[in-house]
């Protein structure tokens, strides 16, 4: 194999392993956010605001696993 392949083939696996730990953690932030949402309405803003931070925070992970991939790809 070539370089460029190997480089390809790791920014794939860079990019794939990198996204699944963030949305396995969104789909457990939504939904225990839900559930605390079901529990308990009157503190519903609370637990909103505080879930799309917790999420916003998941999905920057995904982002790093990105450029991560692009630097593999393009520089190495």
């Amino acid at each position: 194999m070539e370089g460029t392949s190997l480089s390809s083939i790791a920014a794939a696996i860079a990019i794939g392993v990198g996204a699944i730990a963030p949305a396995i953690a969104i789909g457990m932030i939504g939904s225990k956010g839900l559930e605390a949402i079901g529990r308990n309405p009157e503190a519903a803003a609370k637990v909103q605001s505080s879930m799309i931070l917790a999420i916003a925070f998941a999905e920057a992970i995904a982002i790093y696993a990105l450029v991560v991939a692009l630097i593999i790809k393009f520089v190495a």
